[in-house]
């Protein structure tokens, strides 16, 4: 079941604006808590304070009069049951208008409801087109979600070009996992990617710095295989 806490997205007020810079291109355009609307201020507030029934009533009232973040923080607390009996088909409304209104991470979170068949039937393709209007919005989760997709040939056709494409974009973003996969392309070399091991080696070392433990092998194996390269080349 899909669970998206609110926190995990606004957390203490004074963070919203940072917690919400995934939220990019066109998608909720706040530079700072000031720039929200008094509604969705006072609801942020009284959720955080673990009023659940009042921040409920106030993330709707903003809903309705047009608040994209509102709209999305009103379904995750339908889908949840938080301040009320979950509401399954509302909570799909207001996260679907999120989604239309071109929020990427509303557009991220519905696609992820039809990749995994929660609240909805399965139907990768359904996902495929969410993920990919996230994703190029600079989304780095729908972006990973993607480049898995094209990986596998779920959802669409299997292309691992794309799905190279989409591995780099997130690792730049600093996903750890397309980190290493992006490493493991540079490594192998093939479907339109040059074979780099100093570049690969770069990948893994950026995903062994958030504590992956196979990039830090990996790291290790390419460093010591460069060093032996180097020392027999002639002189």
């Amino acid at each position: 079941m899909i669970r998206v806490s609110l926190p995990a997205w606004l957390a203490l007020t004074t963070t919203l604006a940072t917690l919400a810079a995934p939220m990019q291109a066109g998608a909720q355009t706040t530079g700072s808590l000031k720039a929200q609307d008094p509604e969705t201020q006072t609801a942020v507030a009284d959720y955080n304070a673990g009023n659940f029934g009042p921040a409920l009533a106030e993330f709707r009232k903003a809903a309705q009069h047009g608040s994209r973040l509102a709209e999305f923080n009103y379904a995750m607390m339908l889908l949840n049951g938080e301040g009320t009996a979950p509401n399954v088909d509302e909570g799909k409304k207001w996260l679907r208008k999120a989604a239309d209104a071109n929020m990427s991470h509303a557009q991220y979170v519905y696609g992820k409801m039809y990749d995994d068949g929660d609240f909805v039937g399965r139907d990768p393709s359904e996902a495929h087109a969410w993920f990919l209007k996230a994703a190029k919005q600079g989304h780095v989760q729908a972006e990973l979600a993607l480049a898995n997709q094209f990986l596998d040939g779920r959802g669409t056709t299997r292309d691992n070009q794309q799905a190279f494409f989409w591995y780099k974009k997130a690792a730049e973003g600093g996903d750890m996992t397309a980190q290493y996969v992006t490493g493991s392309f540079y490594e192998r070399g093939g479907d339109g990617v040059e074979r780099n091991l100093n570049v690969a080696r770069a990948y893994y070392a950026a995903a062994a710095a958030q504590g992956d433990p196979a990039a830090r092998l990996k790291y290790q194996q390419l460093t010591s295989q460069l060093q032996q390269e180097h020392e027999a080349k002639p002189q």
